[in-house]
C-alpha cells in the first residue's frame, strides 16, 4: 500500500512552503493556498514514522464536503479540489486562536473537572456532573495557536485584552462557532453519530473573516456513536467513538506519550493498514458513502503535480 509522507513540489507561481505535522502548504502569488493533506499522521505532538495510506484523502474529501455543506453559514477559504488530497483556496490571514467548542464534558475538559476544575477559560461548569455528559448548551473553550509545543487555554476576555482579536471579530468568530457546530450535529444525526467537540479556524482577507482549515474531520473532532450513547452514559461506561483516539490509545499501550525517555514503538505494515482501515470506516460514517480508493492507483505525487498545475492553469 503507498502513502505520501513528503511533498517538494514546485508549482508556477509559488511564494513559499508550510509544512505542518499533517498538511504541506504551498502559497501561490501571495493568493492562494495549495492545501495537500498528506499521509503523514501525528499524536501527542508528534509525527509518526509512517505513513497512512488513504488518511490524507480521508481528511480532504471529509473537509471539503463540510466545507460545502456550511457555506450558507460563513464564507470559506475553499475554491477547488483539483485531486483527492489537494483543496486550493483564498489565502486568509489566520487568527492566532482556534475555536474549540464542546457539546460534551469528556476528554481533556473532564480530566480538569475531575481534578476539581469548574471554570475553562473563562467559562464556569456545573456543579455535579458525569464524564460523556451533555452540558446545557455548547461551551466554546478557545486555545491560542502555538507555533511551538502545546496551544494553552484562554478565555475570551484575555483574547480581546491582549488585542490577540478584536471585540468585534471575535463575536463573528463566536457566532459563526455555535452554528456551524450546529450544522455539524445535524449532520452527524443524519448517520448516526454525535458531533461531542470540535475545532474550527478563522482568518480574515478584504476585511471578512473566514472559515480555513480542515473542519468536522476525525483529526479535529470527535465522534460518538449515538446508540447507546445513554445507555452507556446512565451505566457509567465508555462511549464508542469515531476518532483518531484509538491511535493515542495504542501508542499509551506502547509507554509513548512523547514524554522523556520514551521510545516511539514500531508501526508494522500489518498496524498502518488496520489505522488506513479505520480512517475509510470513519470516512464512510460521517458522510454515508463509499470511500473511492482508486486515487492509490500510480505515482501519488505525479498526479497530485499534474491536477495542481492543470487548476492553476485555468486562474491565470
Amino acid at each position: 500500500m503507498k502513502a505520501l509522507t513528503k511533498t517538494d513540489f514546485k508549482f508556477e507561481g509559488q511564494q513559499s512552503v508550510y509544512h505542518g505535522k499533517v498538511r504541506d502548504v504551498y502559497d501561490i502569488n501571495d493568493d492562494l493556498m495549495v492545501m495537500v493533506a498528506t499521509d503523514r499522521i501525528s499524536a501527542f505532538d508528534v509525527i509518526l514514522p509512517k505513513g497512512i495510506p488513504f488518511k490524507g484523502q480521508v481528511l480532504n474529501q471529509i473537509a471539503a464536503k463540510f466545507l460545502d455543506q456550511t457555506q450558507d453559514i460563513c464564507p470559506n477559504w475553499k475554491l477547488a479540489t483539483p485531486d483527492p488530497m489537494v483543496t486550493v483556496g483564498l489565502k486568509c490571514e489566520g487568527f492566532r486562536v482556534e475555536m474549540i467548542i464542546r457539546g460534551i464534558l469528556t476528554g481533556s475538559a473532564w480530566r480538569d473537572y475531575k481534578n476539581g476544575c469548574r471554570e475553562i477559560c473563562g467559562v464556569k461548569l456545573p456543579e455535579g456532573m458525569r464524564e460523556n455528559e451533555r452540558f446545557p448548551e455548547p461551551i466554546i473553550t478557545p486555545t491560542t495557536k502555538a507555533d511551538e509545543g502545546h496551544d494553552l487555554n484562554i478565555s475570551k476576555e484575555e483574547i480581546i485584552r491582549q488585542g490577540i482579536v478584536s471585540a468585534e471579530d471575535y463575536a463573528v468568530m463566536e457566532d459563526y462557532t455555535r452554528k456551524l457546530f450546529a450544522r455539524g450535529q445535524e449532520i452527524a444525526a443524519k448517520h448516526g453519530l454525535i458531533l461531542v467537540d470540535t475545532k474550527y479556524e478563522f482568518g480574515k482577507r478584504d476585511g471578512k473573516v473566514y472559515l480555513i482549515d480542515e473542519i468536522h474531520t476525525p483529526d479535529s473532532s470527535r465522534y460518538f456513536y449515538a446508540e447507546g450513547y445513554e445507555e452507556r452514559f446512565a451505566k457509567g461506561e465508555p462511549q464508542r467513538q469515531l476518532s483518531k483516539e484509538f491511535v493515542r490509545q495504542w501508542l499509551i499501550e506502547h509507554n509513548f506519550m512523547n514524554e522523556p525517555g520514551q521510545t516511539m514503538p514500531e508501526i508494522t505494515d500489518e498496524y498502518a493498514e488496520t489505522i488506513s482501515d479505520r480512517y475509510i470506516e470513519l470516512y464512510e460514517q460521517i458522510t454515508g458513502e463509499t470511500f473511492d480508493k482508486t486515487a492509490e492507483d500510480g505515482d501519488i505525487a505525479a498526479r497530485i503535480e499534474k491536477n495542481v498545475a492543470a487548476y492553476l492553469a485555468t486562474r491565470k
